[in-house]
């Protein structure tokens, strides 16, 4: 099992799981509440797990061994997830889950666009032929 856990194919098919999961939930608890409001409630669940696992696992670290451009990229990131929360709660409020989702999901084909652009991250032609489908295949479920 050891293994297992240790490869970033099984934590990545996990997060997969999860994001299903989370439209799924989303949808029904969006139903009867605002979405802004549905977004709050969901991070404070989020940062309550977040504070139980560094408890049990030991991983607080001392805030001064971080570093200052590594708090502005965390805070920017922090920024852009919760910007996609609202949006997406916000969606999902107003749409169907299983036309919302895919469209969320072309954050994957942006991912790799990104990555080229600004971290010099190389794709084969194999890898563009697989985000081109990834975004067709977004936008064959999401519209009908």
């Amino acid at each position: 099992m050891g293994q297992i856990t240790s490869s970033w194919l099984f934590w990545a098919v996990l997060s997969a799981v999860s994001a299903a999961l989370t439209a799924i939930f989303a949808k029904v608890g969006v139903e009867n509440v605002g979405s802004d409001y549905a977004t709050f409630v969901r991070t404070l669940v989020i940062l309550a797990v977040i504070a139980g696992i560094l408890a049990c696992t030991g991983g607080w670290q001392a805030p001064a061994s971080v570093s200052g451009r590594t708090y502005v990229f965390l805070v920017l990131s922090g920024i852009a997830t919760g910007a996609s929360w609202l949006c997406y709660f916000r969606a999902l409020k107003l749409g169907e889950a299983a036309r919302v989702a895919p469209i969320d999901k072309l954050s994957v084909v942006l991912v790799a666009v990104f990555g080229v652009l600004f971290l010099g991250e190389r794709l084969s032609a194999l890898n563009w032929a697989g985000v081109t489908l990834i975004a067709a295949g977004a936008v064959l479920v999401a519209f009908r």
